[in-house]
Order: structure tokens, then sequence, then C-alpha cells
């Protein structure tokens, strides 16, 4: 797959993994791994780069002992999954056209 889109399908998709509750690094990949294969480095790639784009906020809470760093969509981040929607629809229809076989061109 191209590494361009991959990139923006995954990009997509950790804002789907936060977009109904805020969330932290392992529970995303936990949400994401039916779907997708995250590793934890590709995982916080991601994440600085929606932060960096404004997508996403970031902060820290104690739990356990420990600091975790959560992290919540904001309405960038839920413009781009609403505009993801729309490029999808374009994506299917030029995948139907590659993968039509045999069919009368005429």
């Amino acid at each position: 797959m191209d590494s361009q889109l991959k990139r923006g399908l995954l990009d997509v998709c950790v804002l789907a993994a936060i977009r109904d509750e805020d969330s932290y690094g392992y529970k995303i990949i936990k949400d994401v791994k039916p779907y997708i294969k995250l590793s934890e480095s590709t995982l916080y790639t991601i994440l600085k780069r929606l932060e960096a784009a404004g997508m996403l906020t970031v902060w820290s809470a104690e739990h356990g002992g420990r600091l975790r760093k959560y992290y919540r969509i904001t309405d960038a981040g839920r413009l781009r999954i609403e505009e993801f929607k729309n490029e999808w629809k374009e994506v299917m229809s030029i995948y139907q056209f590659v993968i039509r076989e045999g069919e009368d061109n005429e």
C-alpha cells in the first residue's frame, strides 16, 4: 500500500478511536487491534503529528501511581473524520472501476 495513503488511513483510525471518549496509548492500540496492526512507535508518531496539526489535545493524569498521557479529539479532528468519509466515497468509486473485470466498456 502506498505509504502516504496508509499514513492518512492510520491518522483517521486513531482519531476514530478517541472520537467518543478520551483515551491513552495502550487503550488506543487495543481498540484498533481488531481492524489494523499498530505498533507503539507508530502510534506515538501519529499522536504527535495529530497534536501538532491541532486535531487532538494531550494532558497527563496520575493513574496507578504513574503519569499517563490522555488524548482528546478536537473539532479539527472531528472535521478530519468527516472529510475522510467524503473522500472515501471517491476512493470506493475508483476501487470499483479498477476491480471491474470483463465488463463491456461501451
